[in-house]
């Protein structure tokens, strides 16, 4: 048994909220149900972590019990003809990606960092620059192990327990603590990226180049700077890609450069330095355009070549906000968006717009719909920032899209049931042991 035995302050990955946790460290899968029965009995409720890359409230559970799994981080089986990874939910996605790429596999889908675990991938059913080809990593998801509060170990598939499955995909580590995952690889022939950066100058442009994407590359995504108007609204960088055909397969040990020492003061971001920031990458991409192979890193973990990246906020943090929004209303919600953002003058340098195809997950919550997602990191600047999100909040739900509660770290219950009609379905799969701030803040009736 691992006892409850340490306070630590956990923070959101955004710096906004920093809570007091009692937390639990087990090390070996067989420990987990003896911690969850110790921390029932203490009268915690509970919730797993991992890395704790989840920008808002998803990841803290304010005086509960967080059982932190990043030690329970081994591979139990691999079998490479049927392309089947069998591992811990601790193990982290730099750590599979060091094993996998050198016998010719890579993960069916990533997110923009690979420094999140394998539980916490399903918890949140990430997605990446391939959505349109193949869905949120829900899909690849073919078992998995879930541990109740009442010490009872089930064993979930689309066809075992299916209801649980569904619900534990995407259920943000509500339904139970995830112990073990088996994931589908697809194959690749080098540890190298053919990819292609492509300037275009309004948000039109966004969308002729993404529909001309689609069909001949496996990845696409675009930065875009949010500050610009007039005709260049949503004027930006299209960076599209294949996994190369000829190349090593010896992965680059990554590539962080050097990491934040402390945050940056508060007044560093501000409507000048990021619009500043933003020309000048514009400009850069231009002058840098063209097709290059690259490496596996900087083409799908470009921010982590910056370690503690979240400390270029300042003391004041940030909130990250990412919505969808359907096909028959994306382009006119995106300018919308766009338009709101650059009259605020709280601008992002960190603007994220690319396109989900029709592929659909098996997760109740799942967040990603077809459509168009727009990602911003916005300068906690307290009110005034908050009240440009309850703007875009009308804009995204007038379109009848959604947010991403892996980003979330203030929407209104209102704005969560609206854009998750599966949500009381969803509650009644969850755990009563475990909870979250987040779940306290959107299941309000």
């Amino acid at each position: 048994m691992t006892n409850f035995d340490s306070q630590d302050d956990f923070r959101s990955w955004g710096n906004v909220l920093k809570e007091s946790h009692t937390v639990a460290r087990p090390v070996w899968r067989d420990q987990l149900k003896s911690t969850i029965l110790n921390g029932r009995q203490q009268g915690l409720s509970l919730l797993g972590a991992g890395l704790r890359r989840s920008y808002g409230d998803s990841g803290l559970n304010p005086a509960g019990g967080m059982i932190d799994m990043a030690g329970v981080d081994r591979i139990i089986a691999f079998d490479l003809e049927k392309r089947l990874l069998r591992a811990e939910a601790g193990i982290s996605f730099d750590t599979l990606l060091k094993v996998i790429v050198r016998q010719g596999f890579f993960l069916p889908v990533t997110p923009g960092t690979r420094y999140v675990t394998l539980g916490g991938a399903v918890g949140n059913d990430v997605h990446g620059k391939n959505h349109h080809v193949n869905g949120p990593i829900g899909r690849w998801i073919r078992r998995l192990g879930l541990l109740r509060s009442n010490g009872e170990e089930l064993e979930l598939s689309p066809s075992e327990n299916p209801e649980l499955f569904a619900a534990t995909i995407g259920g943000l580590g509500l339904t139970g603590l995830i112990t073990w995952v088996e994931l589908e690889l697809i194959t690749v022939e080098s540890a190298m990226i053919d990819a292609e950066n492509i300037p275009f100058e309004n948000v039109d442009s966004f969308f002729a180049l993404a529909k001309e994407s689609e069909k001949d590359f496996d990845y696409t995504v675009s930065w875009i700077d949010c500050l610009a108007k007039g005709d260049a609204l949503g004027r930006g960088i299209f960076s599209r890609g294949n996994h190369a055909r000829a190349g090593s397969r010896l992965p680059d040990q990554g590539n962080t450069r050097f990491t934040m020492p402390m945050n940056l003061p508060g007044l560093a971001m501000n409507r000048y330095s990021i619009n500043a920031f933003n020309a000048l990458y514009f400009w850069n991409g231009k002058r840098t355009a063209g097709p290059a192979r690259i490496g596996l890193h900087p083409f799908f973990y470009p921010l982590d070549s910056i370690g503690r990246w979240n400390r270029l906020y300042g003391r004041g943090g940030m909130y990250q906000y990412q919505s969808v929004v359907p096909p028959s209303v994306q382009v006119e919600a995106t300018k919308d968006m766009l338009r709101a953002i650059s009259a605020s003058g709280q601008g992002s340098f960190l603007a994220v717009l690319k396109t989900f195809g029709a592929v659909k997950s098996p997760g109740m919550l799942s967040f990603p719909k077809e459509g168009t997602t727009l990602a911003l990191d916005f300068p906690n600047h307290g009110d005034d920032t908050l009240r440009l999100m309850r703007r875009l909040d009308a804009i995204v739900l007038e379109a009848g899209g959604r947010l991403y509660p892996a980003k979330d770290g203030r929407m209104s219950a209102e704005m969560f049931q609206q854009g998750y009609p599966a949500w009381q379905e969803f509650a009644r799969h969850v755990d009563h042991g475990f909870s979250s701030h987040f779940w306290q803040r959107v299941s309000q009736r």
